[in-house]
């Protein structure tokens, strides 16, 4: 096959429209894709360097995301803790009730609601995770906050344990008191009557009174007791029934000669966490530490969510500057890109003329026929 040959004019303009037609199709290119730099071949250096710079803006945000998770742990811990103070604030005016009542029923009664207050408190403690994790549960819940792409910065926080408010807060739940009971009957009364003989009644192991029940008379015999102090008697039927709050109380004839039967002794009285001053003074200043633990902690949560907060701000930043600075490298100005294609228009209009020209010159040599 015979090669074709071209004038030196036409192939110059040939290639210069091929030139051209190469820098259109490259800033087409630009203008469609923004960017001057799409591949390795068209500048290395810049190309890598992008790269480089988005792949840090790519690990970056993953970290962000993880940033954002931490910030939202801290709150539901943070919010827990205002939570659990309101609670323990509570606990704390039920033990100033029960301070201010002399009555042993009332004070079991604040004692009960003192408890429920707690439970409720390590109930609400149990509740204040987020996505897995719970800074206030305790042993495997410690949080680590990574903020650059090596994990050599990051900060470790430690989660504390207020589902068992015996531990780290120190309160404890109060024996709700229960009263000494017992029963006398009609015929106990009756087989132990002699002259001169009383009944003692006992609580705590302490003599408080005598009452005579010579007459064997149980509604009389009830009042009197009821007029000791720290007892309350009933009749039920033929029984009188005996209750103290004050201890265990036991009932017996004073003549150990009499054939009063067995003594008649309670064995179910417990003492309550709120039946002394002391006691509920001693609930009051564990209260008192309890409160100053929760305010630190909240204090301690408060820095670290700042800590957080403050690095997920910084990394957006650092992240739009790394992503500027790759597209330093490999956007192109659209303005510029536009302005050039126009040029490059024109030229290949011209270079076409050009062409045109050129081939007119070669077609004279068919004038000589």
């Amino acid at each position: 096959m015979s090669q074709i040959q071209l004038s030196s004019a036409v192939r110059q303009n040939l290639l210069s429209l091929q030139n051209t037609a190469d820098l259109m199709s490259k800033t087409q290119n630009r203008l469609a894709t923004g960017l001057k730099v799409n591949s390795a071949l068209d500048n290395p250096g810049s190309f890598f360097t992008a790269s480089s710079l988005n792949n840090r803006a790519g690990d970056l945000t993953n970290l962000l995301d993880d940033m954002g998770q931490s910030v939202q742990t801290l709150k539901a811990a943070d919010e827990g803790i205002q939570s659990i103070t309101k609670l323990v604030e509570a606990a704390k005016g039920k033990a100033n009730q029960a301070l201010q009542s002399s009555s042993k029923a009332d004070r079991n009664k604040f004692a009960g609601e003192y408890n429920e207050l707690l439970t409720q408190i390590e109930d609400l403690a149990k509740d204040a995770g987020y996505s897995g994790k719970n800074l206030l549960a305790g042993t495997g819940n410690d949080l680590s906050v990574l903020f650059n792409e090596d994990g050599t910065s990051k900060l470790d926080i430690s989660a504390v344990d207020y589902t068992d408010t015996t531990g780290t807060l120190g309160l404890s739940d109060q024996t709700i008191g229960v009263s000494g009971t017992t029963t006398i009957s009609q015929a106990q009364l009756t087989a132990g009557d002699e002259a001169g003989d009383t009944l003692d009644v006992q609580v705590g192991g302490s003599s408080i009174g005598t009452v005579d029940f010579s007459d064997d008379d149980i509604d009389r015999i009830a009042g009197e007791l009821n007029a000791l102090d720290g007892i309350t008697a009933t009749v039920n039927g033929t029984n009188i029934e005996i209750v103290s709050e004050n201890g265990q109380v036991s009932i017996d004839d004073t003549d150990a000669t009499a054939d009063f039967g067995a003594a008649a002794a309670s064995t179910d009285y417990v003492a309550g966490g709120f039946d002394t001053d002391a006691s509920i003074n001693a609930s009051l200043a564990n209260i008192t530490d309890a409160l100053s633990t929760l305010r630190s902690q909240a204090s301690t949560f408060g820095t670290n969510l700042t800590v957080v907060e403050n690095r997920q701000n910084f990394t957006t930043r650092l992240i739009n500057t790394l992503e500027e600075g790759a597209g330093k490298l490999t956007l192109a100005d659209t303005n510029e890109e536009g302005a050039n294609l126009l040029a490059l228009q024109t030229r290949q209009q011209l270079s076409s003329t050009s062409l045109s020209f050129a081939s007119q010159a070669d077609q004279n040599v068919l004038r000589l026929f």
